[in-house]
């Protein structure tokens, strides 16, 4: 679809839909439209208008363009954009392939690549397109660039199967603020235009934001000029320019999640290195060969360790029945109650007991030699017996005799906490070690305890935005089943255990800390667990995306939102919406009753995307934030 370069002056009696992020979120949102609108919208006329500098699609994160080393940390199989009977929700079902099926249909030629990449691509981006659709194998994991060529092809297939009355525009700049002239029609301020957009219904779809620097980078940004240093704040790695990074120069990375994933495959495939042996091998050592262009990457992080890898497996079999003690009738009686609840009351012992109902239930149907006694029976003392109580403490000790087997949420969260080591080289050893046990459980379902407890962090999922500030005041719930279910490819990390090998990439530990040396001019950083022992460096970069909170970010539509009292933040800094629909909260509590917001920047966060027949969350919302906008319309 072509940039909108109508005149948008003068009243319009024409109903118009505005969706400010043309990304895979607002993408989502148009493809519920397009399926609600024949039994909902009944024939009448819609100006939809989506406003994205970036083509719509993939917007920012998922273009065409970008390096065919970041790849996506899904399995091709497990990516659609597509409802199936698993979602819950009131709008029709529209079946559609996933990426694996779009891209075998491509090669197949069942269908084609779409028309905006063809038209607007160069050739050769095309033509590799086309390549690596044609190798494109169900379980493996693609680049993101191929992603955004999906995201694409839905946009397209959302736009054409429209019903007749209903257009779509796209406005390739940025929308700058809302106002309220009256009768519940709103105003929509864009860059460079003149002339506002008239909105009846606006939807904010605006993926991850940018922001000003808080106090602590603003100060180390500081520290690095004053020093002539290199410092990179949280961004968008694969936008960054990151040629200041010296060859054979100490990095200090602050960050060991799929940002730095993205990090060193840019510094080292990149700068020309490469690996001999196969990262798909599970018993073979991946050798990597530098190209003498690499900095030293010294990466640490609270915790100390790279985020979980993917599963290579289909998640099948006698799994925990899930929620069982923090599901809808829980929190509906935490929610009615008549004072507020209390995170660390009320919910915080919930969420423990649940995670380890589901640890406990894989140790007694997987690992039956390591418990005494049947499932049956300590089914039911564990269900009455409270969080941390003697009773349960007795029941555990009974049942579970190995203390190394019982559950333990602090050793979840912190694997290596309390970890003390005489050395670096020591540290190395235990963090290879230590990765090398994580990719070992990847093929192994029925020795791999992490799934049944990453299940139990799906199942809370839900409720915890239910509660709100009560269910994740501080986002560190999200963050740990992000080191679940975001995890990178295990390529990614045999990569890594061969940088390690090499001395590309060299572990810190948990707990890491980050100083600026002002006497000596220079960063350092350690951690506890190699007691006095510290690495140097003239470069910080801060691997990990940025999260300001709406005061601080830079889309001005939502930070003069913000600043007009008209959305307010939660304690993790996350734009508050009504669980259901997304409808934007407001500073007085209530919601507005024409204003929307879904994607990562809201309390509601969810994937865009899912595996198909998983009831992803976000198809449910993105229905029923279409259904209400549609419905709005009509009135």
């Amino acid at each position: 679809m072509e940039p909108y370069d109508a005149d948008c002056r003068g009243p319009s009696r024409v109903p118009s839909l505005v969706v400010v992020g043309a990304g895979p979120r607002g993408t989502g949102f148009l493809e519920r439209v397009a399926a609600n609108a024949p039994g909902l919208y009944g024939g009448r006329r819609l100006d939809i208008h989506l406003v994205d500098p970036y083509p719509p699609g993939g917007g920012r994160n998922w273009h065409c363009a970008q390096s065919p080393l970041l790849w996506m940390n899904s399995a091709a199989q497990d990516v659609t954009m597509y409802t199936d009977d698993s979602v819950p929700m009131d709008g029709p079902v529209r079946h559609g392939p996933t990426l694996y099926e779009w891209a075998r249909d491509i090669h197949s030629g069942r269908a084609r690549l779409p028309a905006g990449i063809e038209r607007s691509e160069s050739a050769g981006v095309a033509r590799t397109l086309r390549t690596e659709l044609g190798t494109l194998a169900p379980r493996d994991f693609a680049g993101r660039r191929v992603q955004g060529a999906y995201l694409r092809w839905v946009y397209e297939q959302a736009v054409a199967s429209m019903p007749p009355g209903i257009s779509v525009h796209w406005h390739p700049t940025t929308a700058v603020r809302v106002m309220e002239p009256g009768q519940g029609r709103q105003s929509v301020r864009l860059a460079g235009r003149r002339e506002p957009l008239p909105a009846d219904v606006l939807v904010l779809a605006l993926g991850h934001l940018e922001g000003e620097l808080d106090t602590e980078h603003a100060q180390l940004r500081a520290f690095a000029d004053r020093h002539g240093l290199f410092f990179l704040p949280p961004d968008f790695t694969a936008e960054t320019d990151l040629s200041g990074l010296p060859a054979g120069e100490p990095v200090i990375a602050r960050g060991i999640g799929l940002a730095f994933v993205d990090l060193m495959a840019l510094l080292t495939e990149g700068r020309g290195g490469y690996y001999s042996g196969s990262a798909q091998d599970d018993e073979g050592e991946l050798i990597y060969h530098p190209s003498g262009k690499e900095p030293v990457l010294h990466v640490g992080s609270r915790r100390g360790v790279p985020y979980h890898p993917k599963a290579g497996y289909d998640l099948t079999g006698a799994w925990p029945p899930l929620p069982r003690f923090l599901g809808p009738a829980q929190a509906d009686e935490l929610l009615n109650r008549p004072t507020p609840p209390d995170h660390r009351r009320d919910v915080r012992p919930l969420i423990g007991k649940e995670l380890g109902f589901a640890h406990y239930h894989f140790l007694f149907t997987r690992r039956p030699e390591r418990t005494r006694g049947g499932w049956t029976g300590f089914e039911h003392r564990y269900a009455v017996a409270g969080p941390g109580s003697p009773e349960m403490e007795a029941l555990l000790a009974a049942a579970v005799p190995d203390p190394a087997d019982r559950f333990s949420l602090e050793a979840l969260d912190s694997p290596l906490s309390g970890l003390r080591l005489p050395s670096h080289d020591a540290l190395q050893d235990h963090l290879r070690d230590y990765i090398r046990a994580d990719l070992g459980r990847t093929h192994d379902p029925a020795g791999n305890p992490g799934i049944p407890v990453y299940m139990g962090l799906l199942s809370l999922a839900r409720q915890l935005v239910r509660l709100g500030e009560a269910g994740d005041p501080d986002g560190s719930w999200f963050g740990l089943l992000s080191s679940f279910a975001c995890g990178p490819p295990p390529p990614r990390l045999r990569q890594l255990l061969a940088l390690s090998r090499a001395g590309v990439v060299r572990f810190l530990g948990p707990g890491m800390t980050v100083e600026a040396d002002e006497e000596r001019g220079i960063f350092r950083a350690g951690s506890p667990s190699v007691p006095g022992a510290h690495v140097t460096a003239r470069a910080l970069v801060e691997a990990r995306l940025p999260t300001p909170p709406p005061e601080r970010v830079s889309n001005p539509l939502l930070r003069n939102l913000y600043e007009e009292g008209a959305v307010t933040a939660s304690g993790a800094g996350l734009v508050r919406v009504g669980h259901d629909d997304g409808r934007l909260l407001t500073r007085h509590g209530g919601s507005h009753p024409r204003r929307f917001a879904l994607g990562p920047f809201t309390t509601a966060r969810t994937s865009a995307f899912a595996p198909p027949h998983s009831g992803g969350p976000a198809f449910r919302q993105n229905d029923a934030a279409a259904r209400a906008a549609l419905a709005l319309l009509i009135a």
